[in-house]
């Protein structure tokens, strides 16, 4: 089970919708200590980059990528309500 984010944490450089994805992400894979959230901000748009295992990738893409745009549904829905742009990358 993915460990609760602490202050003071190395997870305080990130924006919370890049903690709920890492959130999301290690509740979905079967290795939650090689999810790696990176968090590119530009001018108007905030990229999230998410990076899992190789042998991850096919639980958090989901069959046609059914998972991945689910998880882009719900980031969505948080950046709207806090009113910013935000895209999600798989890396792989």
């Amino acid at each position: 089970m993915a460990e609760p984010i602490k202050p003071g944490s190395a997870n305080e450089n990130i924006s919370e919708l890049a903690q709920m994805i890492r959130y999301l992400a290690k509740m979905l894979v079967d290795l939650p200590d090689q999810v790696h959230v990176h968090e590119v901000t530009g001018e108007n748009t905030t990229v999230i980059e998410l990076k899992v295992a190789k042998e991850d990738l096919g639980k958090i893409i989901g069959k046609q990528g059914r998972t991945a745009r689910a998880v882009r549904t719900v980031l969505n829905g948080a950046s709207t309500k806090l009113r910013k742009r935000t895209v999600l990358e798989i890396i792989e």
